[in-house]
């Protein structure tokens, strides 16, 4: 289960270290404003869905999605991340 995130996270990198032409990854990565948008739009989608019972999950995939392409645009490292969430625990 794991493995699906940490994909994400290596094709962020690796589309951000060698871009691909027309890739939609690569649009999210390099325009930080659309990057934003999505992210908004997408949190948005969802809790209407959450709301409606329709397509939760669906649009909670988008919002991970969405929002690692966003941490990786504004290099955010997802491990620092979760460090933050590590020193959190009490």
């Amino acid at each position: 289960m794991l493995n699906t995130l940490e994909n994400l996270i290596k094709l962020a990198r690796d589309r951000k270290s060698s871009p691909v032409e027309g890739s939609y990854t690569n649009k999210l990565i390099s325009d930080k404003s659309l990057s934003k948008a999505k992210v908004l739009e997408e949190v948005d989608e969802l809790i209407e869905a959450v709301e409606e019972n329709t397509n939760k999950i669906h649009e909670a995939a988008d919002v991970f999605y969405h929002l690692l392409m966003y941490l990786e645009a504004n290099d955010i490292k997802i491990e620092d991340v979760m460090s933050e969430l590590e020193k959190r625990k009490k």
